[in-house]
């Protein structure tokens, strides 16, 4: 079996962020926790995906902290996978998964899924990055600054 290459102790935000959610099916994990699931059942009939594979995704998310495991809320002797609050601050990763999918592998015309704000009922507006002063960022008005130890 190949051994994984670990990314925990990178200097990289984006090396240790991926080496935390660790594959896309624990990306479709966490997008399924978004949308309402949180039963193991739950989880399995949304994604198709093994139940030893989704059993080893959901334990890593539990031991990195973006998921856990709760008492079901109907009182049933079944557990429930809740987002934490560092699970919860995914959200904008998979929104702009989501708006760069749509953006990159749709025709136009072609259905799919749409996110829509609960309140109002429109399409969310594109994700921007930002400035500190508010202005539009693109690749080429940034740099990476390393930063050193205090």
């Amino acid at each position: 079996m190949v051994t994984r290459t670990r990314f925990d102790d990178s200097e990289c935000p984006v090396a240790r962020s991926v080496d935390a959610i660790g594959d896309w099916w624990s990306l479709l994990i966490v997008r399924d926790a978004f949308d309402g699931s949180r039963r193991f059942g739950e989880f399995q009939r949304s994604l198709g995906v093994a139940k030893n594979i989704l059993s080893a995704r959901l334990r890593t998310l539990v031991a990195g902290g973006v998921l856990e495991s709760v008492p079901a809320a109907d009182g049933s002797s079944y557990r429930e996978y809740v987002l934490t609050p560092k699970g919860k601050a995914l959200f904008p990763v998979i929104v702009a998964l989501r708006q760069w999918g749509e953006r990159h592998f749709f025709a136009s015309g072609e259905p799919h899924s749409e996110l829509v704000d609960r309140r109002q009922g429109h399409r969310l507006r594109a994700l921007e990055v930002l400035s500190a002063d508010g202005r539009r960022l693109d690749p080429d008005d940034t740099i990476v600054h390393k930063v050193s130890a205090q």
